[in-house]
């Protein structure tokens, strides 16, 4: 499941105005975030670590990346100094 929505945010993420309207994007993405954000500590700190699993397998670099910065980018872990 966790592939999934790594995916569809990926491509949501990376979509042009003509594939997507970017009003529509932002909700999308802060919608997903506010839902990871609340879900218990357990389930996030285990979402986190397969981000890391996803991050590590990934040979696509700029999806890499997407996967790195997920955590803190959806409200999983605070901004760091």
């Amino acid at each position: 499941m966790a592939e999934a929505l790594v995916d569809v945010l990926w491509f949501i993420d990376g979509s042009e105005d003509e594939q997507m309207d970017q009003d529509d994007a932002v909700k999308v993405m802060e919608g997903v975030a506010r839902v990871v954000s609340t879900l218990p500590n357990d389930q996030q700190q285990e979402l986190i670590a397969l981000l890391g699993e996803m991050a590590a397998a990934e040979t696509n670099p700029a999806c890499r990346e997407f996967l790195v910065e997920f955590p803190e980018g959806f409200g999983l872990i605070d901004d760091l100094p």
